[in-house]
């Protein structure tokens, strides 16, 4: 049986003076381990729902449970359960980059504290090693975080949020800022935590192909959800697989596609939504002569993008 890990009923948020609720009565839940996305148009709600997840932010009304534990009742309990990567920067420029991690593991209280990198752990010292390999780093590590690029910050934020091995792990646009290596490896151990531990990852990001293998996404509008379920029956329910085609004599192809009734549209070649028909079935009613054949997938960005244009929602 799956066993629940965030549980959200009739959560609502609304912030003083507005004319509308930023969440309006929104319930979901997520099942330990699972590979959870959370995405939305720009104010869509997406980041007060978050923020609320977390404890960072208190609700309105409504219910919400983290590893069980009620995030109003037990907030102290249901922190400690989550790592967090948020979208804004929140490192002390102060303070080196290790500085920054070691009084985050020390709060969490994995060590005693110990005022150099030095007389910590070996534990400890290893696991900052590690996490500062995987994102490429570890020349920087004592580096004041104020003179480090603003793609440096960020991977140290991340090793940050990973040194206690999270439940859960909340991931509100985590590689935005970094490289297409930083972003792979990032993956890479992300997906080796949720093997190894069973370690639960809500995700909100702009970049849709990171959530093309997901368990779940669910879409929020106007405060809202409006679509909830996998990344296969999202794409389904609003992109149908298209057959690309053409022909040397495109008038006689389209000529006989319109006269079959399959509807078709014309961009670089020749579209012709799946209905109701296989690939094969489609072309063996053909006689006209192919120069060009391929099936074209729906990827999940696709119908992102096709249910905020069908909506009246702007892309973000």
């Amino acid at each position: 049986m799956n066993q629940e890990v965030i549980t959200v009923q009739n959560l609502t948020k609304r912030y003083n003076n507005a004319t509308r609720n930023a969440v309006d009565d929104i319930s979901f839940n997520v099942n330990k381990g699972d590979f959870f996305a959370f995405l939305g148009p720009n104010g869509a709600g997406k980041t007060t729902t978050i923020s609320i997840l977390t404890t960072t932010l208190g609700k309105t009304s409504g219910e919400v449970k983290i590893a069980g534990f009620d995030i109003e009742k037990e907030a102290k309990k249901a922190r400690e359960k989550v790592g967090i990567i948020f979208q804004q920067p929140s490192l002390d420029l102060q303070l080196s980059a290790e500085e920054n991690i070691r009084f985050h593991a020390c709060l969490y209280g994995m060590y005693s504290y110990r005022p150099t990198f030095r007389l910590m752990p070996a534990a400890y010292k290893n696991r900052v090693m590690e996490l500062a390999e995987i994102v490429g780093l570890k020349d920087a590590l004592f580096k004041p975080i104020k003179k480090l690029s603003g793609g440096m910050q960020r991977k140290f934020e991340i090793v940050r949020s990973l040194m206690h091995t999270p439940a859960i792990l909340f991931l509100d646009e985590p590689t935005a800022g970094l490289d297409a290596l930083s972003r792979r490896n990032l993956w890479d151990y992300i997906n080796n935590m949720r093997r190894e531990n069973g370690t639960t990852v809500f995700l909100t990001t702009h970049y849709i192909d990171e959530c093309e293998h997901v368990d779940k996404v669910c879409i929020i509008n106007n405060g809202k959800i409006a679509i909830n379920g996998s990344p296969d029956e999202m794409k389904q329910s609003l992109l149908k697989q298209e057959l690309i085609l053409d022909a040397d004599d495109r008038r006689q192809l389209i000529d006989e596609l319109s006269d079959k009734g399959m509807f078709l549209k014309i961009e670089e070649h020749i579209v012709v939504p799946f209905q109701g028909f296989t690939a094969q079935e489609m072309i063996a009613q053909l006689k006209t002569k192919l120069t060009v054949l391929k099936i074209q997938e729906p990827t999940l960005e696709d119908a992102y993008i096709e249910y905020i244009k069908t909506s009246g929602g702007k892309v973000g």
